[in-house]
């Protein structure tokens, strides 16, 4: 008995020692496993997770980047570290190396000129670099219902943006139509289209023979005078011959855009005199009927938003009439008002938003699409300022993205745009009185009651089986 009890202990003892060691096995290799592969994102925003537009970028590298990491012992981000780990894991290519600026002070310097502080990066591909500050990684913005501050995580797209960047030495050039009292793109709108990595150059058709060969597009933002005959004509022959033109023109107190506006004639489209506004109340906001929520039309540029469920919102816009397209171009609406819109003719000197004798009736288009089938595109928005930040905050960025969308269908711009940011703020569960009770009746005295009633019936039942 003694020799089979020694026997027996061995063997136990040679059992429990391997598995342990598989144990202790699986558990190293587990840890040099990348986090995409052991970790899963349960998070409502997908806080921990790469959009497939990264994935694109990503897996088409062909040359070596490194992420540069800036941040001092311990300060470490853990969202940040687990977003780098997982970039790290998509491809060989990629290397997140750390700079603690405590031993590395003068790091930064040579990337920017900005006061660098923790959890910042840089990208880094042969010659070019792009410094992303921990600012534009943890983005804040103003919440204009509420009157309360958001927070939002953009490390993916800035990320994704810098990489794109670096590796990509030709990126897109549009061109700014300037002359006509043109105002410069609002501070959001052009933060935008920098991160998107699009570079905007200014141009003047006044002292042009023709618009540059490198331009992916060629936009007009809120002109506050009319073009002459002669630009009109350079710009028609432009998107004719396959150029790309993106146009954002509303009414003008004292100024008409006969000429610029006529550019839509050949489409069919004319624009009616003076301010359009709603007669339907789910049609507008803010209890102002000029700021108009018009529908959307399904299409590569507001299916996103149709999908997400935001709406732009268009203030003192145009109203564009739809008749015969002549020309050999698809004409889309890509916006439009209801059948009780109606545009005011005294327009800027509108003393009140009822309909008056004189008043064109609706429907009106205030976003429209032609385009060729050699690529020639024109896209028009009719309102000179749904892009100011206010209006895009009102939109909850809605109106920026809608731009966005129409812009980079038009540059044919990389998998590196519309990555959106994840929201940081926490969403409350909100229950009934009732509902609490019930949870509370269930959690403290049924639950555990049953679990006490079936531990006894299992006593009782082993007891009877021993007798």
């Amino acid at each position: 008995m003694k020799k089979n009890a020694i026997r027996g202990g061995t063997y136990s003892a040679v059992i429990t020692a391997i598995v342990l060691a598989i144990l202790i096995a699986v558990n190293v290799l587990v840890s040099v496993l990348p986090s995409g592969s052991t970790e899963y994102d349960i998070s409502s925003s997908q806080l921990y997770s790469v959009t497939s537009n990264t994935k694109s970028v990503v897996n088409a590298l062909t040359e070596d980047v490194t992420i540069y990491w800036i941040v001092q012992a311990d300060q470490e981000d853990a969202i940040i570290e687990n977003l780098l780990g997982r970039y790290e894991s998509l491809s060989d290519h990629i290397t997140v190396e750390k700079r603690n600026p405590d031993v590395y002070p003068t790091f930064a310097e040579q990337y920017t000129d900005e006061t660098v502080v923790n959890n910042s990066l840089v990208v880094e591909c042969g010659e070019r670099s792009r410094y992303i500050s921990y600012y534009d990684i943890y983005v804040t913005s103003t919440d204009m219902y509420s009157y309360s501050y958001n927070t939002s995580f953009d490390g993916e797209g800035a990320i994704t943006s810098a990489i794109d960047y670096v590796v990509n030495p030709d990126q897109p050039v549009v061109y700014a139509l300037t002359g006509h009292g043109e105002s410069d793109l609002p501070s959001t709108m052009a933060d935008t289209i920098e991160k998107e990595n699009i570079t905007v150059e200014s141009l003047s058709l006044v002292n042009s023979d023709e618009i540059p060969e490198d331009a992916a597009c060629l936009i007009i933002y809120s002109p506050q005078s009319d073009i002459s005959e002669t630009e009109r004509d350079m710009l028609e022959e432009y998107v004719e011959g396959g150029g790309k033109l993106l146009v954002m023109a509303g009414p003008v107190a004292d100024a008409e855009l006969a000429n610029l506006y006529s550019l839509l004639e050949p489409y069919g489209a004319t624009a009616a005199e003076g301010v359009v506004v709603e007669g339907d109340r789910a049609h507008y906001a803010f209890s102002t009927p000029a700021a108009l929520m018009p529908d959307m039309a399904e299409s590569d540029i507001t299916s996103s938003l149709i999908e997400e469920g935001y709406y732009p919102i268009l203030p003192i816009a145009i109203g564009l009439q739809m008749g015969e397209n002549t020309t050999s171009a698809t004409v889309t609406s890509l916006l439009t008002t209801s059948d009780a819109a109606y545009s005011k003719l005294s327009g800027y000197d509108m003393t009140t938003y009822d309909y008056e004798d004189g008043d064109i009736e609706g429907p009106f288009t205030l976003g429209l699409q032609a385009e060729y089938d050699n690529g020639g595109t024109l896209i028009w928005f009719t309102s000179s300022i749904y892009l100011d930040d206010m209006y895009n905050a009102y939109s909850s960025g809605a109106n920026v993205n809608l731009t966005m969308n129409a812009l980079s269908s038009l540059t044919g711009e990389s998998e590196a745009m519309a990555i959106r940011a994840k929201s940081l703020n926490y969403s409350y569960l909100t229950i009934s009185d009732s509902t609490s009770g019930l949870l509370k009746v269930l959690m403290i005295g049924v639950i555990p009651l049953a679990v006490l009633c079936a531990g006894i019936a299992v006593m009782v039942r082993r007891r009877r089986l021993l007798k």
